[in-house]
């Protein structure tokens, strides 16, 4: 049995609620997006750096890259605990499945901040 010690929530549930919280706001980001994009007269950098100056855009999309980074860990975290077992890897199961965790945790951390200096400095 994997414990679920690296995982996002306390129980199952509750990473359910996440994925699918974080799913609808990932939605309606990219529809807003979507939105502007197909409806802006001229689509240059101009009206895109004017799009993403306003707060609450900023807001929303930090809103939508954190809901990113949450639905990527516990999509990640469910695919190590469910493929990276003893059944399959033998007893190195438990490194693979850390160092998996270690590597998706980086990325989504290193991604995280890029995003956050792009976004806050335009």
């Amino acid at each position: 049995m994997v414990t679920s010690i690296t995982s996002l929530g306390k129980n199952g549930i509750y990473d359910w609620l996440v994925q699918r919280v974080s799913a609808v706001v990932l939605l309606a980001w990219f529809l807003y997006v979507g939105f502007e994009v197909f409806t802006a007269d001229p689509l240059d950098y101009l009206a895109w750096k004017a799009l993403f100056a306003q707060t609450w855009m900023r807001i929303f999309t930090l809103v939508a890259l954190v809901s990113l980074c949450a639905h990527a860990w516990i999509g990640m975290w469910t695919i190590s605990t469910d493929y990276f077992t003893t059944r399959i890897l033998g007893s190195s199961a438990t490194r693979v499945r850390f160092l998996f965790q270690f590597v998706c945790l980086v990325v989504l951390i290193v991604y995280f901040v890029w995003c956050i200096q792009i976004l806050w400095s335009i």
